[in-house]
């Protein structure tokens, strides 16, 4: 059945060589509690700082940014054959509801 089936390109993903996220966790910790003793002038707000939060702690949206939004595109397909099945009924009778 390849007529319904659209194959997707592999989707790039690129590995830092230099980059130890690992390194960056300890580094924020570090300086978060350096500012919590005073030692560091208080932050200014970033939106930078809060993005992706509140996605990660629901497990619905969660779920919905691991499958990469498939459900909406079934959504969109069933819409459009029950407004293809109004456009007939309409084209075959003359009239849409009754």
């Amino acid at each position: 059945m390849g007529l319904f089936k659209v194959n997707q390109p592999r989707g790039f993903q690129h590995n830092y060589i230099y980059y130890d996220p690992r390194k960056e966790k300890i580094q924020k910790i570090e300086e978060r509690a350096k500012r919590e003793l005073g030692l560091l002038p208080e932050k200014e707000f970033d939106p930078e700082d809060i993005r992706g939060k509140f996605v990660g702690a629901t497990t619905h949206l969660r779920r919905r940014k691991e499958n990469g939004g498939k459900h909406l595109a079934s959504g969109i397909i069933i819409v459009l054959i029950v407004l293809l099945c109004l456009l007939l009924r309409y084209l075959y009778t003359g009239h849409l509801f009754y």
